[in-house]
């Protein structure tokens, strides 16, 4: 199962391979519809709000011919925010910290979790400004950093086009429908002594 669980960072996540023959069972949260299924349950004291988290992440579309986006395994440090500052979006907050009203149990550290965000929990935001949609040159907010910016965002000098993938998919106001996202998860911290 460690192997498993460990190589699972480096697969190009999609809807097929989610659903697949890789064992993983996906549950699906009654409300926000986000989908998820831990790879490897961590161990030691749940996240909570106010705490900096710090994630390895594989991220990919659930559209296009080329699903792979990105991941922090090509040499990339791990992504780190603080809990419930806004600066992340929502699917993976909910993630890691779970939901006991949408049955989604918090990640513990050491723990990898594929996770199927719905648009609606993504990249929404960056595309509307003051209630319609802005155009794609002026939106700042679509590099990783800038004020109203919600990560993660691939670095723009990221190997093999993937800023471009992603923005393609997640910042372009050209298309009307963000599809959505599918991340493997591993979150780091303090784990329990075994």
């Amino acid at each position: 199962m460690a192997s498993a669980a460990s190589s699972l960072l480096f697969i190009a996540p999609t809807i097929a391979a989610a659903k697949g023959a890789n064992g993983l069972i996906l549950q699906t949260a009654p409300t926000s519809g986000l989908r998820w299924a831990d790879a490897k349950v961590g161990s030691g004291d749940v996240m909570q709000l106010g705490s900096t988290a710090s994630i390895d992440y594989s991220m990919a579309s659930t559209a296009g011919r080329f699903p792979s986006i990105y991941s922090t395994k090509n040499g990339d440090t791990p992504y780190r925010w603080t809990l419930g500052d806004g600066s992340t979006i929502q699917g993976i907050e909910l993630a890691i910290l779970g939901s006991a009203e949408e049955g989604i149990p918090p990640m513990k550290p050491g723990g990898i979790r594929r996770v199927i965000v719905p648009n609606s929990l993504g990249f929404v935001s960056l595309i509307q400004q003051s209630g319609s949609v802005s155009p794609a040159s002026k939106n700042k907010k679509c590099l990783a950093g800038n004020e109203g910016s919600v990560g993660p965002i691939p670095p723009k000098d990221a190997p093999d086009g993937a800023y471009q993938r992603w923005y393609q998919f997640y910042c372009n106001p050209r298309i009307p429908y963000q599809p959505d996202l599918v991340l493997d998860l591993k979150l780091y911290g303090k784990r329990a002594a075994r």
